[in-house]
């Protein structure tokens, strides 16, 4: 296994250098998350799995309104954002959706698994 500090925006692995990347509560705090996910799908295989634990967007309306109006204040405080739509961002990067899993919450927290498509460098 091997770990790093680095930012998920300009990671200095090589092109195609793992099979598999896991990412927990990342792309809340990512400053663009599409950028991010595509940095990912650069360092994995075509083929390779991506795995992310998130919380997003609610889509409970009440509730995703509140979180809009939430994340400006939660952002300055704790430098996280609490209304991404990762799961849109992860198709947006090009990956490709294999399954996501509402955990908690009603569907805050999403397990998303996805692929890199294969042909993609």
């Amino acid at each position: 296994m091997d770990l790093r500090l680095e930012d998920a925006q300009a990671l200095s692995s090589s092109d195609n250098a793992f099979d598999t990347a896991v990412g927990t509560f990342v792309f809340c705090s990512v400053p663009d998350p599409v950028l991010g996910l595509r940095e990912l799908a650069r360092v994995v295989r075509p083929g390779g799995q991506i795995l992310l634990l998130e919380h997003v967007r609610s889509p409970r309306e009440t509730i995703g309104k509140a979180m809009d109006l939430l994340d400006p204040l939660v952002s300055y405080v704790l430098g996280v954002h609490i209304n991404r739509w990762t799961v849109e961002n992860v198709q947006k990067a090009g990956l490709t959706i294999i399954a996501v899993e509402e955990l908690a919450f009603g569907g805050i927290f999403k397990l998303i698994e996805a692929r890199v498509p294969a042909g993609s460098s």
